[in-house]
């Protein structure tokens, strides 16, 4: 079958994948070979030379990754990371990102520790509001930068209107900088803005902003495309053919690729993507009823629920609310650090979108990299705790938080 006909699930099994020609293997062989013969110098088979540029268990994943987010490339790096690093990598000095002020810390500590040394500038703006993101633009502006639903406070962003805004802003936006041929596609200067979405916390069973007006969609696949908690890896997707040229050239040029057998691993998990999300969804609205009816329990963050901000936002963008709730335990810190002890089936750990439910204290964890000042005025204090649901049996989830908090 076609990489883009069929529903989701069917996809999901089938895209990129065919049986091995030698073997009749249904499964993608893992080729850990790090080189390739070549039959005459720098003629080599359908574009394989060396395994940091191309790899036939990357190509099958590439293209299952694509097809699931309804791209034409697809690009596999060795972390979420990684991927974020490339398109940053598209930036020359002097230019401006706008980044949403809800983020994975890691992304924050990528911009802010390491590529403001190479002359980057970068505004947080609260993406909620689409005025604010029209004021933060600049003529410099080359790149914005949202996750939706945001970690960890599970902001929903409207892609549409940010792209809106991306595109009337671009049209007054000047080039700037000289072309040089000798840096290859970098060396062309960027136009207009990248408009990069995170789709980490959706995954493509849940949201496509491709779609919606997204450049390019990015993926930690580390977390629900992976799903089982055994590999890193990162992703990017993108439609525009000059785009994923450059991408593909710095990708290339710093090397951060994944190998063959992660490679492997996601193709198995990717398997079961659809399923897995809907019993996440399933369980984490059942989560979430009953920490909001909670009395030890403050406030509950949760797309699904309609005393969410952007509720109705989720419902008309996202065809289901994922896995991931945040809520805010009475009593601070204190309070909070005992529930986080007292848990037995859920795991007290970093990461998300495994199969096993984790429970962990952003402030002092993941988001331990943004400033203090800015957590609080995020709402990342001291008794907020965030949950990735997994797919156990809903009660015993529901016992576990209901004992931990007693």
């Amino acid at each position: 079958m076609a990489d883009h006909q069929g529903g989701f699930g069917t996809r999901c099994v089938h895209a990129g994948q065919h049986p091995d020609p030698t073997t009749g293997a249904i499964m993608t062989p893992v080729f850990l070979s790090s080189t390739y013969v070549q039959a005459s110098p720098g003629v080599f088979k359908d574009g394989y030379d060396y395994s940091r540029s191309k790899n036939p268990t990357r190509t099958a994943l590439e293209e299952n990754l694509a097809s699931l987010e309804g791209g034409r490339h697809g690009l596999c790096f060795s972390s979420g990371l990684g991927a974020m690093d490339c398109v940053l990598h598209q930036l020359r000095a002097g230019d401006h990102v706008v980044l949403s002020d809800d983020v994975y810390g890691g992304s924050f500590r990528l911009i802010d520790k390491v590529f403001r040394h190479a002359g980057l500038e970068c505004t947080r703006v609260d993406m909620t509001s689409l005025p604010q993101v029209q004021s933060a633009l600049r003529p410099r502006t080359r790149l914005v930068w949202l996750e939706t639903p945001s970690n960890p406070m599970l902001k929903v962003l409207d892609i549409r209107g940010v792209r809106r805004i991306v595109d009337d802003a671009a049209r007054g936006m000047a080039p700037h900088g000289l072309s040089d041929p000798a840096l290859g596609p970098l060396g062309a200067p960027l136009t207009r803005p990248i408009f990069v979405v995170d789709n980490t916390f959706a995954s493509p069973a849940l949201q496509n902003p491709l779609a919606m007006g997204a450049d390019v969609v990015l993926h930690s696949c580390t977390k629900y495309i992976g799903g089982h908690s055994d590999l890193v890896a990162g992703a990017l997707v993108t439609n525009d053919d000059g785009l994923a040229a450059r991408l593909r050239f710095a990708q290339n040029a710093a090397g951060a690729v994944p190998g063959a057998f992660d490679c492997f691993l996601m193709l198995r998990s990717t398997k079961t993507l659809h399923v897995r999300m809907q019993r996440h969804c399933e369980n984490a609205a059942a989560v979430a009823r009953f920490l909001s009816q909670h009395p030890r329990i403050e406030r509950v963050i949760y797309p699904g629920l309609e005393s969410h901000p952007q509720h109705t936002l989720a419902k008309a963008q996202m065809r289901g609310f994922g896995g991931m709730i945040s809520c805010v335990v009475t009593g601070g810190l204190d309070a909070s650090r005992k529930v986080l002890e007292r848990v037995r089936l859920f795991s007290l750990a970093e990461s998300l979108g495994g199969v096993e439910s984790l429970i962990e204290h952003p402030a002092i964890m993941t988001h331990s990299s943004i400033p203090a000042e800015a957590r609080r005025a995020l709402g990342i204090d001291d008794g907020l705790i965030r949950l990735s649901v997994g797919i156990e049996e809903q009660a015993d989830l529901i016992g576990d938080l209901d004992n931990a908090l007693g």
